[in-house]
């Protein structure tokens, strides 16, 4: 028995050796054929490859279904990702869901905001604002009244909320409302809590100026700042703003009203301050008109 196991290994070692060389070799001899350049060459490659691939196609089964498998997982690496950015997606959403609700429950306050009534004495009429003037040097708005719906110079605008402006140049159909923020709007104001009186003055900026305050220390950033009604230009009690600082350490006015979106604007109709008919007669009496009389408290002073 171990004699014939030693024959039959000296027997398939010879065979083994013989049988991998002439693979090699055949695999030699179809690379250096297949390497070949030539047009004859060429033609055999071609006829070996129509003979042959059609006969192979059960071979090639596993290589396509592998090819598959694995374009398979690649599309599902794909899907995954999908499905991570989406659930990321989705929570942005929600996110923006919460912010969404809480800015309509603030639009339901300002709403009723809107309705509520400073006085009875005072009813308005809204206008849409048509066009924005607005330009380094004057900012103003056009609204779609004027004289056929009662406007006159001089009334307050409001966006529902705060002041806005004054008109300035009523036509037939359309009046211009000059902005709190144009350098030529100046406002007597109160601010409370401390009722302190003051002037709004616009410096084309977003953030009126305060001026001619009897004591600025008294002020705390958010004081509320409503018209105070000096001057009978604008009635008393509308709101402005809060109080507020910038950087350099000037007290402002930041304004209740949002200036970047004014799409209906209320202009008040205030029959009981004087009617302008000329900007000079804010200052300078009418010829003819009766002077104010002293006050006793200033004649005893200039006779003190």
């Amino acid at each position: 028995m171990a004699r014939d196991r030693s024959q039959r290994e000296d027997y398939t070692t010879p065979l083994k050796r013989l049988l991998i060389g002439v693979v090699c070799l055949c695999l030699s001899v179809i690379f250096i054929v297949w390497r070949i350049d030539s047009p004859r060459v060429e033609r055999f490659r071609a006829q070996v490859i129509d003979r042959v691939v059609p006969n192979m196609e059960w071979a090639m089964v596993p290589v396509t279904g592998a090819i598959n498998l694995f374009r398979d997982f690649q599309s599902y690496q794909r899907l995954s990702e999908q499905n991570r950015e989406l659930r990321s997606e989705l929570r942005q959403m929600q996110a923006w869901k919460e912010a969404a609700l809480q800015l309509e429950q603030e639009n339901a306050r300002l709403l009723d905001l809107n309705h509520v009534r400073l006085d009875p004495r005072l009813t308005y009429i809204t206008g849409v604002v048509m066009a924005d003037s607005g330009s380094p040097f004057r900012q103003s708005v056009l609204l779609n009244v004027g004289a056929r719906d009662g406007v006159r110079d001089g009334w307050a605008t409001m966006d529902g909320i705060g002041l806005v402006g004054r008109i300035s140049g009523t036509g037939r159909n359309t009046a211009r409302v000059i902005l709190l923020t144009d350098a030529a709007s100046s406002v007597p104001a109160l601010i409370q809590p401390s009722g302190q009186s003051a002037l709004i003055a616009g410096d084309n900026s977003a953030a009126p100026v305060i001026d001619f305050l009897e004591n600025p220390g008294k002020l705390r950033p958010g004081d509320r700042v409503v018209t105070s009604g000096d001057g009978d230009v604008f009635p008393a009690g509308l709101l402005i703003g809060q109080v507020a600082s910038d950087p350099s350490g000037r007290l402002r006015v930041r304004l209740s009203a949002d200036y970047e979106r004014l799409e209906f604007l209320r202009v008040l109709r205030h029959h009981g301050t004087e009617f302008i008919q000329n900007p000079g007669d804010l200052v300078v009496p009418l010829p003819g008109a009766p002077h104010p009389r002293p006050r006793p408290e200033s004649l005893g002073a200039d006779n003190g």
